[in-house]
């Protein structure tokens, strides 16, 4: 049994653009095993912290998923999107000429402590077997149920309009894209996801992370016998 089947754990921050199952088969098939999983999906616009497990070590996946989330990112006001982020084009524009600072602060204490969320549609929560983004994409109407989730913290780190910087710390399971429809929901405006980057996982933070380039350095070194 090599050293990967055994198990190890790799801190990625994901790229631009990709799945994260993009970086699973990245890693799978470049140690060449099959067990290879993540603790928690980032969708492709997102970047930061992954966690990967090979091996015997998927089997702390679960253990990984249930840890605090942190967060920092931008929602864009004054209209939304079908995936409550940039996949999508922006549609339904209104002003924002009369939304205050002070208006947007209060909406971020709004959504402190246990709320109620309903995941996207767009989303690989799975109704029926499928998952429900399938169903979106053909124009099937989709009712999911809300889900009790945890903001811990939800802090605006800066303001130019149209743009509204965050931090938000959270349970798992929390989507941070159903916050930025239900943030932009409340303020009246309306509002999406324009950027996101998960910068903690527990107690795992983005700078332990590495690039997809380091980590398959990192593969392939172990691979051969040598550290670095």
């Amino acid at each position: 049994m090599n050293v990967f089947e055994e198990g190890k754990v790799f801190l990625i921050n994901k790229p631009l653009g990709w799945t994260s199952f993009d970086v699973v088969r990245k890693v799978r098939n470049t140690i060449k095993i099959k067990k290879v999983g993540h603790a928690g999906t980032l969708d492709p616009l997102a970047t930061g912290l992954l966690i990967v497990c090979t091996g015997k070590f998927t089997k702390r996946i679960n253990e990984y998923m249930s840890k605090e989330k942190e967060y920092t990112g931008t929602f864009t006001l004054g209209a939304i999107t079908p995936t409550y982020d940039l996949e999508s084009n922006p549609e339904n524009f209104k002003p924002i000429t009369g939304i205050s600072e002070s208006a947007i602060i209060t909406a971020s204490h709004h959504f402190c402590g246990e709320i109620l969320q309903v995941p996207p549609i767009h989303s690989a929560i799975k109704k029926d077997g499928k998952p429900v983004y399938l169903l979106a994409r053909k124009g099937v109407d989709v009712a999911l149920e809300p889900r009790k989730v945890i903001i811990k913290e939800f802090l605006v780190t800066a303001i130019a309009m149209p743009v509204v910087h965050f931090k938000v710390t959270c349970s798992t399971g929390t989507y941070i894209r159903s916050l930025a429809n239900d943030f932009g929901a409340y303020l009246g405006c309306g509002a999406y996801l324009s950027n996101l980057c998960r910068t903690r996982i527990g107690e795992f933070g983005i700078e332990d992370s590495m690039t997809m380039e380091q980590v398959i350095s990192r593969i392939e070194q172990e691979k051969t016998g040598r550290t670095i």
